[in-house]
């Protein structure tokens, strides 16, 4: 007697819907992948991808900025030689490495044997997907188990609406045929600090309208003041406490109106105020699950919506908006609904990254979290000034905090600002997720002279805080 494949639909192709995809397949289900737009989503064709594409071809261009610093110089026949911004093969290459990223992705997923249907995915019951086809083919797929993975878009203000020329969301700067001779953007969050530096970099004028008393309001607060600070060193107009109420276009300028009615004038406007969940019209409502008042759908940490058989992944989900959570989050549903051994998520080992220069990476409990009393822990900061490797590299700002519990020693958080801080993370977060001690920390061999001896040298510190 053969048993029946379980049948698995996934609405949305993102990092939630192809992670799942891939180890609901593993698992031996026969999956479907539903994806409008192409395998990876906003993710990889629109958001993540390009943007750090975009960012590495700016700090690219930054080096040459910093080589007389280091006793470099160019030979050149012309004496108004620099590095400068073609921004249209810039955009054309990143548009490329997008597209193929997302090939690459759907080859992966039917090698191992999933079903990718280009359309748009409709719950028609807690067994039923229906799926309109972008080639106008529709049809239905029974489903023993849907996951809802369906992302979010940029949100809009109603004074404010992109033309996709010179009012911009994040999504659209891909087709810009020039570079802006001032970039006004509007929103200091991630989203907006890393544009704001990658066309800084680029050689843009930048004017960044933050609505809070700082950039990155939601981040280590010692962390955002070193990015302000190299923001408005390296020349970026950076208004604090100024909310944008509105952007016109007017020839071929924009005006952003400010709360206090004061304008600014620029070329482009760049909004980065957010993101709503595209969970409206994918039956959600009539299959009975549960979302909040911002659309978003409710989930436990197993994913499960508060239908038995619907589970979400993702951004769609508010958890965390994070491409390896919403990974995380499609796996672990797979895991569960297909009867494998899970752990629950465990935000507490997210590893986040700010694709700034310097970069700001974070694990575990924030300084935040300390000073609101929601743990206790011991901290150290280390300034990378200090660091032989940063002098050599001629890294000025930046620094290794860590957190630890008092008595255990346990290491509950840290956060890292330097160049390539997303690397530079990765061992504290293994820390955090296994809960080492600052001495199995320190008593690791680090390289010498090497970034990393920051981080030893911080845990080597907490110790004697303890002693």
């Amino acid at each position: 007697m053969t048993t029946r494949k379980r049948s698995v639909v996934v609405i949305g192709g993102g990092p939630g819907g192809y992670e799942a995809a891939l180890v609901g397949a593993q698992l031996g289900a026969m999956v479907t992948v539903i994806e409008k737009e192409g395998m990876g989503g906003a993710a990889v064709l629109t958001d993540c991808v390009p943007s750090k594409a975009l960012i590495a071809t700016s700090d690219f261009m930054s080096r040459f900025e910093a080589a007389g610093r280091l006793g470099v110089g160019f030979d050149t026949t012309e004496l108004d030689q620099h590095a400068h911004a073609e921004v249209q093969q810039i955009n054309q290459r990143i548009v490329r490495l997008a597209k193929a990223q997302s090939l690459d992705i759907r080859a992966q997923c039917e090698s191992a044997g999933v079903q990718v249907f280009d359309g748009v995915g409709q719950i028609v019951d807690r067994g039923r997907v229906y799926a309109e086809g972008t080639n106008g083919v529709s049809r239905e797929f029974g489903a023993d188990t849907i996951l809802v993975a369906v992302g979010t878009t940029p949100r809009q203000l109603p004074t404010a609406v992109p033309d996709g020329e010179r009012i911009l969301t994040w999504q659209q700067i891909y087709d810009l045929p020039e570079l802006p001779k001032h970039l006004i953007v509007v929103g200091s969050g991630v989203t907006g600090a890393e544009l704001a530096h990658a066309y800084l970099g680029l050689g843009c004028e930048v004017t960044l309208v933050s609505s809070r008393d700082r950039v990155l309001p939601g981040q280590d607060a010692d962390a955002a003041t070193v990015i302000e600070n190299v923001f408005r060193r390296r020349g970026m107009n950076v208004l604090n406490k100024s909310r944008a109420v509105g952007a016109q276009r007017v020839g071929d300028s924009v005006v952003v109106t400010l709360d206090d009615g004061r304008t600014v004038e620029g070329s482009h406007a760049l909004l980065a105020v957010g993101a709503i969940p595209q969970t409206e019209g994918i039956g959600l409502q009539a299959a009975g699950v549960e979302t909040t008042a911002s659309g978003h759908i409710v989930v436990d940490r197993v994913s499960r919506t508060s239908v038995p058989g619907i589970y979400a992944a993702g951004d769609c989900t508010g958890v965390y908006p994070l491409a390896s959570v919403a990974a995380m989050q499609g796996r672990i549903a797979m895991f569960h609904a297909l009867g494998d051994a899970v752990a629950p998520l465990n935000l507490r080992g997210v590893c986040a990254n700010i694709f700034t220069d310097p970069e700001i990476a974070t694990v575990g409990y924030s300084m935040a979290d300390i000073d609101e009393g929601k743990v206790e822990a011991r901290t150290v900061t280390l300034p990378l000034s200090t660091n032989p490797r940063a002098k050599m590299r001629n890294i000025t700002d930046g620094f290794v905090k860590l957190f630890a519990r008092p008595g255990s020693n346990t290491v509950v958080g840290g956060v890292v600002v330097a160049p390539q801080a997303s690397e530079l993370i990765f061992p504290i977060g293994i820390a955090v997720q296994n809960r080492l001690t600052v001495d199995q920390l320190a008593s690791t061999f680090s390289v010498y002279p090497s970034m990393t001896g920051s981080i030893s040298e911080a845990a080597r510190r907490l110790h004697t805080l303890e002693s």
